[in-house]
């Protein structure tokens, strides 16, 4: 009986301590950059930045998705804003990269994918812009898809990142609160 007590509170006590939390970079000294951070240190502190997402889980190996950044709210193609790349490391792709570089603007939604949905967001995103009211006579239009290799945690061969999944996450976009 004393044995099944002490399990019983053991078990009580263990359920009852929350787990630890992990501190963030700056909570344990690490600045990056010389600007202060916004009230939710998060991109969406940006005046009128937004940002949209959609996970795709199914089963017990498809562990991908898709994250749109958007600079406004207003038709990016019309309104550019100006941008720059900077690349890490050689490995990543960045779709839309060279005409940043040329000109230093940007007039797409940034989006960020697996490495084999590059191109599926790329012709998604080409459809939201193209559809946009006043981008009628649109001829070429700049993308811009970054990706990362999550290839360990999903069938990156299966692709299953493609328009719905892009056209949600732009569809659910918003700023901080």
């Amino acid at each position: 009986m004393s044995l099944l007590l002490s399990l019983t509170l053991l078990l009580a006590t263990t359920a009852a301590t929350p787990a630890p939390t992990r501190p963030r970079a700056r909570d344990i000294g690490v600045v990056v950059g010389s600007l202060p951070t916004g009230a939710n240190n998060a991109i969406t502190d940006v005046a009128g930045v937004r940002v949209g997402h959609t996970s795709v889980i199914r089963g017990d190996n498809v562990r991908t998705g898709v994250t749109v950044i958007l600079p406004h709210g207003g038709n990016l193609f019309r309104e550019k804003v100006p941008g720059a790349v900077f690349v890490g490391n050689g490995f990543g792709k960045l779709m839309g990269s060279t005409q940043i570089e040329e000109l230093g603007e940007i007039e797409s939604p940034i989006a960020l994918t697996s490495t084999l949905n590059v191109p599926r967001v790329a012709d998604a995103l080409i459809d939201h812009m193209l559809a946009l009211p006043g981008n009628e006579d649109v001829k070429s239009i700049n993308v811009v898809v970054g990706e990362t290799n999550d290839g360990r945690l999903n069938d990156i061969r299966g692709r299953h990142v493609g328009r719905d999944e892009v056209f949600a996450a732009l569809k659910m976009q918003r700023r901080a609160r």
